[in-house]
């Protein structure tokens, strides 16, 4: 376990990991709380598992996931394997907006189901959905076609 190390220009608590030093309840010293580094998992409803898909996605931090917005962030959820779920969807806007993850309802949910819809298509290939392995191993015979 890190000893606290001390610190006469700061009152925040600071520990010493591998020769870095670090904030309690933050990152390095050097980064700040919240800004460009906040994780993705500090938006209220995104959690560790969207987290990890995010960085799969290529989108690693907060200020990223808000940058590219809900739509094209989710797209390229898709693009990377994550299966398309419209709850899954609605609450990524909602924690964009800042919003309880349930507060979506009515017209609202109705709007946010047509762009959904919209994203999941631009995601599927215009083949039948297979993808490009697929449609190879068709063209060779390896498996039956569809």
């Amino acid at each position: 376990m890190a000893a606290p190390a001390a610190s006469s220009s700061s009152k925040a608590r600071q520990f010493s990991v591998t020769g870095r030093q670090f904030k309690a309840l933050g990152g390095p010293l050097d980064a700040p709380l919240g800004g460009d580094l906040a994780p993705v998992s500090s938006i209220r409803n995104l959690g560790p598992v969207m987290e990890a898909a995010f960085a799969k996605a290529g989108i690693t931090s907060a200020q990223a996931l808000r940058d590219v917005g809900p739509d094209a962030a989710y797209l390229r959820l898709l693009q990377t394997g994550t299966t398309p779920h419209f709850i899954g969807y609605y609450v990524l806007v909602m924690a964009l907006q800042g919003r309880p993850w349930n507060d979506c309802k009515g017209a609202e949910k109705a709007a946010l189901r047509v762009r959904f819809d919209a994203v999941k298509a631009q995601a599927v290939p215009d083949d039948g959905g297979l993808s490009a392995l697929d449609a190879a191993l068709d063209v060779i015979g390896v498996r039956k076609p569809r």
